[in-house]
């Protein structure tokens, strides 16, 4: 079992609880309570529940890729990941001229991180394989 993968899936369901309970007072309620016009709502609405799917996905992908190795599967993760650190940064500096009102670029980062440990993992663990 590759422990990496299992620790970025406890990571991905720990973000997903904390975007749920936490994040959602926060930021979703706020705009469904707004004065904002019904499609805004409705599209953020359906974007923050995106959200939330999508997370629980890849808390269940790594899960699976712990007991079965997928290199296109793992580095696909890790691009979408990394994608989300760019937007968090991104959008922090630009907007909001800081990186700490939206300091989610940094679990997204540890995601990535892990999940290359995992993916160097089950490479070193194929047979005939080098480590350095």
């Amino acid at each position: 079992m590759n422990k990496w993968m299992v620790t970025a899936a406890g990571l991905l369901f720990l973000t997903t609880g904390v975007h749920v309970f936490l994040g959602g007072p926060e930021i979703h309620l706020p705009i469904q309570e707004s004065d904002l016009a019904p499609p805004v709502r409705a599209v953020g609405a359906v974007i923050w529940h995106a959200v939330t799917v999508i997370l629980l996905v890849f808390g269940g992908a790594c899960a699976w890729l712990a007991r079965n190795p997928n290199p296109p599967l793992a580095w696909t993760l890790v691009a979408v990941q990394l994608g989300f650190v760019a937007l968090f940064i991104g959008y922090g500096m630009t907007l909001l001229g800081n990186l700490t009102v939206m300091p989610q670029w940094i679990i997204f980062s540890l995601i990535s991180a892990v999940i290359a440990m995992g993916i160097r993992a089950d490479k070193a663990a194929l047979p005939g394989a080098v480590t350095a």
